[in-house]
C-alpha cells in the first residue's frame, strides 16, 4: 500500500516508540490535531518494545513526581478514550535495603516524595517486608520501602494506546516512513524530507530514540545519548505465583523483579555497563536482540537473585535477553527546545524510564511547544543543559558504561562522575592537584571541592553523614571567616555583550538598571514574562557599549540562548561566550585587603574601592581586573586574568599570600558559607517558578527604569496583590549539630508540612547543619509567622528541631563583606 504524506502539518513528531507516540497524542489532545507521527519501521520497534514496563512514582525532585503520577494516571483515561488496554496492573512496588547506607537512603527518599504529596511512601520492618513477598529472603534485611500504587504495564499496549489516542483525536501516526533529515532555513525549522516525500512544518519533536543524537547532528544540533546492553531474565511458569506480586527492587544487587504473564522477570541494572552501536545504530534494527554478554553481565546478578529469591534456585530459565538502551551523560532524560534551531524539539535518552515517563514528558513537552515554555521547572532536563564535548563518541561511550548502573547505585550527597573527566581545566589544574585538591566535576570542569592535607590521598569516602573531608572543609571554611584564602572559580561562565544596542537590549532583560557608570557591577536576575528567574548572575559594565556578564559554570548553554533570543536581527549587539579566555581566583576574607594591597599596587580601601566596583589590576606581570564582590559573605574580591597569564598570576598571589596564612579552598568551603549568608543558588533554591520576592531578592528588580525588564508586569502584579508573601524563602538551623542537611528535606511547623528545603550544607560557623527552603502559607509568611511557630526539618522520617530566620543568620546587615 503507497503511503501518503500530507504536504503540511503543525509539528512532525519523529519516532514511534512510547514517547513518540506520546508527545503526538498530547499535541493533538491541545488542539493541534493536524501533527504527523513518522516511525521508520513499526510502532515500538527500537526499545521499547523491550522495555520492562515497570511505572512507579517515587522520584528525586516535586516536579519529576508530577510527571510520573500524570504518567500513572493517563493509563486508565487512554483506556477509556480508545478501548486498547495497557496492560496496567497497579500492584504496589517494593524496595528492600541489607545495608545502612541503602536503608538511609529509603527512609531520605520516602520523607521526600511524602512532602511532594503526590505518592504516599512507607518504611516496612523486615517482617512487614516479608507479608507483602513471601518470596524473599529477608533474614538480612534492615527494612525496605513500599508504595502501594505503583506497578507495570505493557509497553508495547501503552504506546498503542497513546497512537490510537492521537489518531482519534485526528493526527496521522504512520508507519514505514524514515526521516532522512530536517530542513532548516535562516535558523529554524522549515520541514522535513523522507522517503516518501517532503512535509512542510514550524516545529519538529526528536523522540528518535537511539538514532536521536544522529538525527540531530544533521541539522547541527546535540543530543548527547548512546545505547547500552541492557539485561533481564525470565523464568519457567511457575504456577503458585501470586498474580499480584508486587514489583521488587534490590539496588545494591542491581536488580529489579516483576511478575511477567505467570513467571518471574528478574533485570539488571550493573554497576559496570556495556555500551553498544560505538559504530551506529544499524537502520534495520526492527524488534532485533543482542548477543550481549550474558556471563559477564547477566550471571553475577542471577546469583545473588537465587539468594535473595531462594524458589529460583530450583526454577528453570527460559529466556535470557539483551537489548540496547539510550542513556545519557548524567542519568536525566532530555526534553526541550534545542539551543542551535528556533523550534527543533528534543524528547529522548529515557535512561531506562521511558514507560513511566511518557505520559507526564508527553504533556510538559507539548505543553512546553504551544506555550512557548515549559509548564514546570525542568531545566535538570532541559537540553540546553548539555555541551558541546558530551557529545562526542568518546566521553558518551566511556560515560554511559557508569550512568546505567547510576540508576541503582546509593546516590551519595556529592557523589562524584568517576568516567570520561579531565574534559574541562583550569589553567591552574596542576598546581591545585599538587597543592591536595580533590576535583569534582561541574558541566566538564575539574573544580577543587576541597583539599586533602599532605600526605593524604584525595579521595571521597561518601556516606549520608559527615563525609571523610568534613573537617578538612571545615578548616577551608574557617580560614575565609577568618583569614583569606582563594578559591579557583575559572569554571565561572562569561559572556561579553557588544555594540551600540547593547545596553538597551541588557535592560530590557535584566531585572536591575543597566545603565551605570562603566567599572561597575550590578547583580541582577533575567526573569521570564511569569516574573521566574531564568538567569542569576553579575554584569559589569565595561565601557559606553561593552558589558562583562559572568554566571554560573553549567548555565552557559541556557543563558546565551535566552540572551541571544532577545537580540533583534536588526540590533547591532553582538554576544561572545568568553568563559574560556578568563581565569578568576576569588581572594576571600577578613585578611584579603591586607594580601591583595601587598601583591598589588593598588588602593583597596572601601573608599577607593567600594562594593561592586571593577578596576583594572596589575597582578606581577599580569593585567587583569579586580571585582569587588563576594559570594561568601567575607570581604573579598575576584581576580579576573587572561588564561595565557593565568598561572603566573596565580603563583604571584600565591607567594605574596605566603606571609598572611593564605589558604586554597575548595567548593564544598564556598557552599558552606553561601548557605549561612542565605545567598541562592540557581537550580536549587531558585528557578523559572521563583520570583526575586519569594525568594527574598526583590532589590534586583528596579520597576521605575526607563526600559521595562521582561517580568515586570508579573512583578508588579505580585506587589500589588501580595501574593509573593505566601511562599518565601526561609533559613533554617538544625539543632542537632550531627544531623547533615542536602536538599528536599521536609520542613514542619508545628507538626505540619509547609514546604521542603532546597539546598542544605553544613554552617561550620553557625554550628550546624543549614539548610534554605520556601515556607508555604495562604495567610502570609512573615515575622510573626516565623517566630511563633515550632519548626523542624524531617530527616530520614525523623523531625529534627530546627531554629528559622527571614533573614540571613549569619551577618544579616552584609557588614562584613561591605566593609
Amino acid at each position: 500500500m503507497s503511503i501518503q504524506l500530507p504536504a503540511k502539518a503543525s509539528a512532525v513528531v519523529i519516532g514511534g516508540g512510547v514517547t513518540g507516540s506520546s508527545v503526538a497524542y498530547h499535541l493533538a489532545k491541545l488542539g493541534w490535531t493536524d501533527v504527523v507521527q513518522l516511525e521508520r519501521k513499526q510502532f515500538s520497534c527500537g526499545t521499547t518494545w523491550h522495555a520492562a514496563g515497570l511505572i512507579g512514582t517515587m522520584r528525586a525532585n516535586e516536579n519529576h513526581a508530577k510527571l510520573a503520577e500524570y504518567s500513572m494516571s493517563i493509563l486508565a483515561q487512554l483506556e477509556q478514550e480508545t478501548g486498547q488496554s495497557t496492560g496496567f496492573r497497579q500492584v504496589g512496588s517494593l524496595s528492600i535495603a541489607h545495608s545502612d547506607a541503602r536503608f538511609e537512603e529509603l527512609k531520605r527518599v520516602a520523607s521526600m516524595n511524602n512532602v511532594f504529596g503526590v505518592t504516599q511512601v512507607d518504611i516496612l520492618t523486615p517482617s512487614e517486608i516479608k507479608e507483602v513477598y513471601p518470596l524473599l529472603e529477608t533474614s538480612d534485611l534492615l527494612g525496605g520501602s513500599w508504595v502501594p500504587h505503583d506497578g507495570y504495564a505493557s509497553p508495547v499496549d501503552v504506546t498503542m494506546a497513546f497512537v490510537k489516542g492521537a489518531r482519534k483525536l485526528g493526527a496521522q501516526c504512520i508507519e514505514g516512513v524514515t526521516v532522512a533529515d530536517v530542513v532548516v532555513k535562516d535558523g529554524r525549522v522549515r520541514g522535513v524530507t523522507t522517503d516518501h516525500g517532503d512535509i512542510e512544518t514550524d516545529y519538529i519533536v526528536n523522540c528518535a530514540g537511539m538514532w536521536a543524537r544522529t538525527l540531530g547532528k544533521q541539522s547541527g544540533v546535540n543530543i548527547p545519548l548512546h545505547a547500552c546492553e541492557h539485561y533481564y531474565a525470565v523464568t519457567e511458569k511457575l504456577d503458585d505465583l501470586p498474580d499480584d506480586l508486587p514489583v521488587m527492587r534490590d539496588h545494591d544487587q542491581c536488580a529489579y523483579y516483576k511478575q511477567d504473564a505467570g513467571s518471574l522477570l528478574v533485570g539488571a541494572f550493573e554497576k559496570h555497563a556495556l555500551a553498544w552501536g560505538q559504530n551506529g545504530i544499524p537502520q534495520d534494527f526492527c524488534f532485533d536482540e543482542l548477543e550481549g554478554h550474558m556471563e559477564e553481565q547477566l550471571m553475577p546478578v542471577l546469583e545473588d537473585a537465587m539468594a535473595r529469591v531462594p524458589r529460583l534456585q530450583k526454577t528453570g530459565w527460559r529466556k535470557f535477553f539483551c537489548g540496547p538502551e539510550s542513556f545519557t551523560p548524567d542519568d536525566q532524560f532530555h526534553m526541550g527546545e534545542a539551543p542551535e534551531v528556533k523550534n527543533y524539539f528534543v524528547a529522548a535518552g529515557l535512561n531506562s524510564i521511558g514507560i513511566q515517563s511518557s505520559g507526564g514528558l508527553g504533556k510538559a513537552l507539548a505543553e512546553w511547544i504551544i506555550e512557548g515554555h515549559p509548564p514546570l521547572d525542568l531545566w535538570g532536563n532541559d537540553i540546553r543543559r548539555m555541551y558541546p564535548f558530551q557529545g562526542t563518541q568518546y566521553y558518551l561511550e566511556n560515560r554511559v558504561t557508569e550512568t546505567l548502573g547510576l540508576l541503582y547505585d546509593n546516590h551519595y550527597p556529592y557523589r562524584q562522575m568517576e568516567t570520561a573527566r579531565d574534559i574541562r581545566h583550569s589553567p591552574v589544574h596542576e598546581r591545585l592537584l599538587a597543592r591536595g585538591a580533590c576535583f569534582g566535576e561541574a558541566a566538564g570542569w575539574e573544580r577543587p571541592n576541597w583539599f586533602a592535607p599532605q600526605g593524604l590521598e584525595p579521595k571521597y569516602e561518601y556516606s549520608f553523614g559527615k563525609q571523610n573531608w568534613f573537617e578538612y572543609s571545615a578548616l577551608e571554611h574557617r580560614a575565609a571567616r577568618e583569614g583569606v584564602v582563594l578559591f579557583d572559580q575559572s569554571s565561572f561562565s562569561k559572556y561579553l555583550i557588544q555594540g551600540r544596542d547593547s545596553l538597551g537590549i541588557l535592560q530590557r532583560i535584566s531585572s536591575a538598571n543597566m545603565d551605570v557608570a562603566p567599572g561597575k557591577m550590578v547583580y541582577t536576575h533575567w526573569l521570564n514574562e511569569r516574573g521566574g528567574i531564568e538567569a542569576d548572575l553579575t554584569v559589569t559594565r565595561l565601557s559606553e557599549n561593552e558589558f562583562f556578564a559572568v554566571s554560573g559554570a553549567a548555565v552557559s548553554g541556557k543563558d546565551m540562548n535566552w540572551l541571544r533570543r532577545y537580540i533583534p536581527c536588526d540590533a547591532h549587539c553582538i554576544v561572545n561566550d568568553v568563559t574560556n579566555a578568563w581565569s578568576v581566583f576569588g581572594v576571600m576574607g577578613p585578611d584579603s585587603r591586607a594580601m591583595l594591597s601587598d601583591a598589588i599596587q593598588h588602593d583597596f580601601s572601601t573608599e577607593h574601592f567600594p562594593f561592586g566596583a571593577v578596576e583594572e589590576v596589575e597582578v606581577g606581570g599580569a593585567v587583569g581586573r579586580a571585582a569587588r564582590v563576594s559570594y561568601v559573605g567575607e570581604l573579598g574580591w575576584e581576580i579576573y586574568l587572561p588564561v595565557d597569564q593565568a598561572r603566573h598570576g596565580f603563583d604571584w598571589l600565591v607567594r605574596k599570600g605566603e606571609s598572611h596564612g593564605l589558604k586554597m579552598a575548595g567548593m564544598h568551603a564556598l557552599d558552606s558559607c553561601r548557605i549561612e549568608k542565605k545567598f541562592v543558588h540557581l537550580g536549587h533554591d531558585i528557578g523559572d517558578e521563583d520570583t526575586p520576592l519569594e525568594c527574598g531578592l526583590g532589590f534586583v528588580c528596579d520597576m521605575n527604569k526607563d526600559i521595562a525588564f521582561i517580568g515586570h508586569e508579573a512583578i508588579a502584579k505580585q506587589k500589588e496583590t501580595g501574593a509573593w508573601k505566601g511562599k518565601r524563602l526561609v533559613q533554617f538551623l538544625l539543632q542537632d549539630p550531627e544531623i547533615m542537611l542536602y536538599h528536599h528535606e521536609p520542613i514542619l511547623r508545628d507538626g505540619k508540612m509547609v514546604g521542603h528545603l532546597t539546598s542544605g550544607n553544613y554552617g561550620h560557623t553557625l554550628g550546624g547543619s543549614v539548610g534554605l527552603g520556601y515556607v508555604y502559607e495562604e495567610d502570609g509568611v512573615n515575622l510573626e509567622y516565623i517566630e511563633s511557630g515550632k519548626f523542624e526539618i524531617e530527616v530520614g522520617g525523623v523531625a529534627i528541631a530546627a531554629t528559622a530566620s527571614l533573614s540571613a543568620m549569619y551577618d544579616p546587615k552584609a557588614e562584613r563583606m561591605r566593609g
